[in-house]
């Protein structure tokens, strides 16, 4: 006879190659009046339900997720909850790509031929998404981010086995240190992988111990949530092509650019007087997928200038699920090994 705890249903895509496990039913409701607070409820009511969902043998080390809530805004068409291996995100640039195309591909919203706005209330604020449908088919996906900005610059890290090394701290709906692959003596390719997580957590780890981070007005999104290594710039014209790899999390690596981090990166170039308005970030990924970045206005935040960014990708649907618990399962939870 079959009896189960709990019957969850998904909608599996992929934005760039990183995974988005969407949930659409089978959760409780999760209570809160902001997305932060039910982002806060979450955590401490329902870990147990994202480790089953993230983790082996139903995920992996390398699933994100995203669960679906109604919108906390009166203009707002729903509410977004990103995961991952290690908790809860504040922002997600690969998810806003990956839930707008499937939230118009699956009908959950109705769009018409041209240029469709999609309003997402996420823990870091209001995303604006841009779903440009041609022939009946979406075929892009921009969003406006949050004003995106350099938190610190030129800090001192210490990395066990090099030395000391510089890099810098961005915000882009989420925290991450920027550090060049150059001064690490490696490259962005798959074949460092291992060297480069190990870095990039030892990155991450350290700069936390030594700074708080937090930001100027949401005072509830803080600490960093991953390390972006980069690989060198290639500028003609207005197009400045690049690539990185962002190892977030608990050692998680990210097969896309990184919707958040490209923001992030896009503040950083325009702090560092390399990008301009009217200029595109080609980022690549650590497998060559690309998102496009680029400046759609300034503001401040705070005492900090501060960019709106634009990021676009594409995402596509690779599966519907529904996941279960049995209640005699020994891992209810899920486990985690090792790798990303």
């Amino acid at each position: 006879m079959i009896n189960f705890t709990r019957m969850i249903t998904a909608i599996d895509a992929h934005t760039a190659g990183e995974p988005l496990r969407i949930i659409t039913s089978g959760l409780p409701p999760i209570k809160g009046n902001t997305i932060l607070e039910k982002r806060k409820f979450m955590l401490k009511n329902y870990d147990d339900i994202r480790k089953m969902l993230m983790l082996e043998p139903r995920g992996h080390s390398g699933m994100y997720g995203c669960i679906i809530t109604p919108p906390v805004t009166s203009d707002g068409d729903f509410g977004v909850l990103f995961t991952h291996n290690e908790g809860l995100s504040t922002m997600c640039g690969h998810g806003i790509i990956a839930v707008t195309k499937v939230a118009i591909e699956v009908g959950m919203l109705k769009c018409t031929e041209g240029i469709n706005v999609v309003k997402i209330d996420s823990p870091a604020g209001r995303i604006v998404a841009y779903a440009n449908i041609q022939n009946d088919k979406v075929q892009k996906i921009s969003f406006e981010n949050v004003p995106s900005f350099v938190y610190a610059e030129n800090i001192k890290v210490n990395v066990e086995g090099i030395g000391e090394v510089t890099a810098d701290i961005a915000y882009g709906g989420a925290f991450y240190v920027y550090i060049d692959a150059q001064k690490i003596g490696l490259t962005v390719d798959p074949k460092h992988i291992e060297k480069l997580v190990k870095i990039g957590m030892e990155i991450k780890y350290k700069v936390m111990d030594a700074m708080d981070v937090v930001h100027p007005i949401e005072r509830g999104i803080k600490g960093i949530y991953g390390t972006i290594i980069t690989g060198p710039l290639n500028i003609k014209g207005d197009t400045i092509e690049s690539n990185n790899v962002c190892i977030f999390a608990d050692g998680q690596i990210d097969r896309s650019p990184t919707g958040t981090g490209t923001a992030g990166r896009v503040a950083l170039l325009y702090k560092k007087g390399v990008m301009k308005k009217g200029m595109t970030l080609i980022n690549k990924s650590i497998i060559d997928t690309i998102f496009e970045g680029k400046i759609n206005d300034f503001t401040s935040i705070s005492n900090l200038d501060a960019v709106i960014p634009e990021v676009s990708g594409n995402a596509f649907i690779t599966g519907f699920n529904q996941l279960v618990l049995d209640p005699d399962d020994p891992i209810p939870e899920g486990f985690r090994i090792i790798g990303g």
